[in-house]
């Protein structure tokens, strides 16, 4: 039996840059960090040659080409297991439509499992090129690479896409004490929807050439949260952030939000919130706020009716937690 643990992550500025239709004819880049709510992947050999599969449905197949679950049935395919397994998941939240980069965690995370279940130990390189190939070039998604990439690595990271096909990432250089400030200064609380981000997203993607300039202006917003994370300015990270969300509409036209939304932010801001953003494509899941130490109980009066999710920076990428091997 083999256990994955994969974090989930939150991005503070750059998304919709990451897309490979841009920077690789533009240059994109994003400021991200993993968080310590995960998604485990459990892999275990069968006695028989059946494929079982479980997630929100339960799957006993024939074939690898039978699953109906995409995301690992070409991990399976990509990593060449071919029956005889059981492979079942566990989420920390909702596990589709948080905006937090569920589905690339998953992808990274099962990659991760059947690697070592082959006795293989992949690099976190590795499993994040093969989750966007899976992802982006198999599937044929409308999404970008940051979270395949942070999933894999982990930590509290700038990225730096193209121009051309070259990643480049590093850890941003944040003193203990304004990393503490950050990690206290930030919370988030589920909307209570969870939406499909492709739609979103494709919307994005069709708007990439009228959209450039706010594209443009999105990649600038992550090198400006790189300096200020590394100054110790955390504060003003707010408005930073509320400045990315406002991009973001500009992008899809609006999708990213909707009124009842709106109204949610605003009681939020009206507690004391320096500023925030929805997680991810937006439409829903959660939204990710600033706010001082002595604003917070405002902030969870003024948003009561919303699940606070407590959350830390996480340091580490995907890694395994239990490898039980049978010779």
């Amino acid at each position: 039996m083999i256990i994955t643990q994969t974090p989930l992550r939150i991005s503070f500025a750059g998304g919709g840059t990451d897309l490979p239709a841009f920077f690789e004819l533009h240059g994109g880049a994003v400021c991200s960090s993993a968080i310590d709510k995960f998604v485990y992947c459990i892999v275990k050999e069968r006695f028989d040659d059946r494929i079982y599969i479980n997630w929100s449905k339960k799957e006993i197949v024939d074939s690898v080409d039978q699953i109906e679950h995409d995301l690992v049935r070409e991990a399976m395919r990509k990593v060449g297991v071919s029956k005889g397994v059981e492979i079942s998941f566990l989420s920390d939240i909702p596990s589709e439509g948080s905006g937090l980069g569920s589905s690339s965690t998953v992808t990274v995370g099962v990659l991760h499992a059947l690697y070592v279940y082959l006795g293989e130990t992949p690099t976190a390189e590795q499993l994040a090129r093969e989750a966007c190939d899976i992802e982006i070039h198999r599937l044929g998604k409308p999404i970008g690479v940051q979270d395949q990439y942070i999933a894999a690595l982990g930590g509290l990271r700038h990225f730096q896409f193209g121009p051309g096909k070259e990643i480049k990432t590093v850890p941003v250089n944040v003193s203990r004490g304004a990393l503490e400030d950050l990690d206290n200064i930030l919370m988030l609380f589920f909307t209570g929807k969870t939406r499909q981000a492709d739609g979103i997203l494709a919307k994005q993607k069709a708007n990439l050439v009228a959209k450039a300039d706010t594209l443009r202006e999105m990649v600038r917003q992550a090198d400006e949260v790189r300096q200020l994370l590394e100054t110790g300015d955390v504060n003003a990270l707010g408005p930073l952030l509320h400045r990315g969300w406002e991009a973001k509409r500009r992008m899809t036209d609006g999708a990213t939000s909707n009124s009842e939304l709106d109204e949610m932010y605003e009681r939020a801001v009206k507690a004391g919130c320096l500023g925030g953003k929805i997680a991810g494509a937006g439409g829903g899941g959660f939204f990710l706020l600033c706010v001082p130490s002595d604003k917070r109980q405002a902030v969870r009066h003024a948003l009561s009716n919303l699940r606070e999710m407590p959350f830390h920076l996480e340091r580490g990428g995907s890694r395994v937690i239990l490898n039980m091997q049978r010779y």
